[in-house]
């Protein structure tokens, strides 16, 4: 199918249905080949929430079959004559939630890429799964042995930093540390992080290894309190066994990152625990809408309400590095990349601490 002495094989999704553990193995066809792409052998792919999300249509409408999985690590088998980013074959690199921008390669200027911020590109945002490429191929992710994206969207992976680890830093990594960094995290601030999951246990990392003074840790229940203080945490509420948890912690902190998806979370109570000018970062995406927000927290703090998405490929760069000079190591498990269906119940059900990574465990590396 693909022109290769290699196939591109995956777990598909067929139908809404794939999302409760029944996608099925078989083989789909890459986008057709261009001198800017490179085939990637996948050593191993993370779980993420995304990945559910898009297989029950959560988001939006899903063009089946769709192959999931965004946190792709692996070596490069094939590039063509016009890589990007010196990369070139053996090269161990990792693809994130993003495969392409319009990069104006149109006839539309766009702004936000000319600036570098490709993750928030509006001409041609090309997801790394379930999307469709400027020339016409379809987008497939990492719960495959081969995957195949444009060289400006894949990044090297630190010589030192474990491919597992580097996984699940390519989606829900960056997705936290991005915000912070761009919204100033270091000595002086106080952060929160909302949740202690995929995403917030990175959160709780990357505050402390940015310099933060503080860095809570807000959840319903106390009972993932020992796993965030070993995570560098120097506070914890928990507002389910706490009624005055709000009253005791008003107006303490500079930042929150709320990585939360629950519509009936306490929205309006958690804005009150910032500070005058503090801001409040979402970067949970619920299929659902969010609570109703009400203007008094806002409008006596003068309180800063926003939102990030994933990063740009520097954006991974340079968490790369603040990972390998801090020693961030994410907790994960892994897990046979012949379970991804298990995974991914398993995931919904709360059960990863704190991150899947799905591992091909016939990978073998490719030498240049």
């Amino acid at each position: 199918m693909s022109g290769t002495d290699y196939k591109f094989e995956g777990w598909l999704g067929f139908d809404k249905s794939s999302a409760h553990g029944n996608m099925q193995w078989g083989e789909f066809e890459p986008k057709p080949w261009e001198e800017t792409d490179i085939d990637i052998k996948i050593e191993c792919c993370g779980v993420c929430g995304s990945d559910i999300h898009t297989l029950r249509s959560g988001w939006g409408p899903t063009n089946y079959p769709c192959c999931v999985g965004h946190e792709v690590v692996g070596t490069v088998v094939r590039a063509g004559s016009k890589v990007e980013g010196g990369i070139k074959v053996g090269d161990r690199v990792g693809v994130g939630a993003q495969s392409d921008a319009c990069r104006n390669r149109t006839d539309k200027h766009c702004k936000i890429c000319a600036d570098g911020n490709y993750n928030y590109c509006r001409v041609h945002h090309v997801g790394t799964y379930n999307g469709v490429y400027m020339n016409g191929g379809k987008s497939y992710g990492g719960y495959a042995t081969y995957q195949r994206v444009p060289s400006f969207f894949a990044v090297k992976i630190p010589e030192s930093m474990p491919s597992s680890h580097a996984a699940p830093m390519l989606c829900a990594g960056v997705t936290t540390y991005a915000p912070l960094k761009f919204h100033g995290v270091g000595p002086g601030k106080r952060v929160g992080v909302i949740g202690l999951g995929g995403l917030g246990h990175f959160g709780v990392m990357w505050a402390k290894a940015l310099g933060a003074d503080e860095v809570v840790v807000i959840s319903r229940s106390s009972s993932k309190k020992a796993d965030a203080m070993a995570m560098g945490a120097t506070g914890f509420i928990a507002t389910g066994e706490d009624p005055e948890w709000l009253n005791k912690n008003r107006s303490s902190l500079d930042i929150i990152l709320c990585t939360a998806s629950s519509a009936d979370m306490p929205f309006n109570d958690y804005l009150f625990l910032l500070d005058l000018d503090g801001v409040f970062i979402q970067v949970g995406a619920p299929d659902d809408d969010l609570p109703r927000i009400k203007q008094m927290a806002l409008i006596f703090n003068r309180i800063k309400l926003t939102g990030s998405l994933i990063g740009s490929p520097d954006d991974i760069r340079e968490m790369f590095q603040l990972a390998v000079d801090k020693k961030v190591q994410p907790w994960i498990s892994e897990i046979p990349m012949k379970e991804a269906n298990k995974a991914i119940v398993d995931f919904e059900d709360g059960k990863p601490r704190y991150r899947f990574v799905l591992k091909n465990e016939d990978y073998t590396p490719v030498q240049a």
